[in-house]
């Protein structure tokens, strides 16, 4: 394969940037010289560029909403210890993260002590929901509240609520911890019950069902809302011992030594 001259060369980068073609851009020398030595065709050089720049793209895609899902990006599969799961969490792992409850909308709910890695287990499911294509967005459930509320006040709840239905899934960490007055209820339920049979929540809670009263106040409030979360949903008892306290621990044991 002939190397190109320097005006040729000029004039070929200025073509891929106008394409918009970076991974061609930025590997086609290298990828030359490489096809010279094993003797590749231009047919399979061609071929070979073509699919470094769709698994770049498909990359800096995936690199794009896993940014826009605010996920926290050490709470990951990779940091998930699989062997400390209870073992039908465990089991219901793979199915989850393949995504097919998000066509069906259907909720993940996971509940269980402080400690028991709920939010860990929440996000590593979303960390694999986007990398397979899915949109979602991870945020406490205070803020999400709060923000509800202020588009409220300033009358631009319904168009928050449209831009909330943009994703897939939306993560709620610690409902259980969220102690609302009766507005910040009513933006929460409207939230939900806006999601019902058409998208999908995942919850992580402190509180059993039973306790819920002590989140929405009002008991058929609290009866809806259970209704349609538990619907079509699947959910995850964490049992076991704190991760934190286990941690820290062993943090004190070796801060000992």
């Amino acid at each position: 394969m002939t190397a190109p001259t320097p005006s040729l060369e000029n004039s070929l980068r200025l073509l891929l940037r106008a394409l918009k073609l970076p991974g061609f851009l930025d590997h086609y020398a290298a990828l030359a010289v490489q096809a010279d030595k094993d003797g590749t065709s231009d047919g399979q050089y061609l071929h070979a560029l073509a699919e470094m720049e769709l698994r770049e793209r498909h990359d800096r895609r995936i690199g794009r909403a896993l940014k826009a899902s605010q996920l926290p990006p050490e709470k990951s599969l990779a940091t998930l210890d699989l062997a400390r799961l209870p073992p039908r969490v465990r089991k219901q792992m793979p199915v989850l993260c393949e995504g097919g409850f998000l066509k069906r909308a259907e909720n993940v709910l996971a509940f269980g002590l402080p400690g028991r890695g709920k939010t860990l287990l929440c996000c590593a499911i979303g960390h694999e929901l986007v990398r397979r294509g899915h949109r979602d967005l991870f945020t406490p459930t205070y803020q999400l509240v709060q923000r509800l509320l202020l588009a409220k006040r300033e009358l631009a709840l319904e168009r928050m609520l449209k831009r909330l239905d943009g994703y897939e899934a939306v993560i709620l960490d610690d409902l259980g911890y969220v102690q609302q007055d009766r507005e910040e209820t009513e933006v929460l339920f409207t939230f939900l019950a806006g999601r019902y049979e058409r998208r999908s929540v995942i919850i992580s809670s402190n509180l059993v069902f039973s306790e819920w009263d002590r989140i929405f106040k009002d008991p058929m409030t609290t009866a809806c809302a259970i209704d349609r979360l538990v619907h079509h949903s699947v959910i995850l008892e964490m049992t076991g011992p704190s991760v934190r306290a286990e941690q820290a621990k062993a943090d004190r044991t070796g801060a000992s030594r």
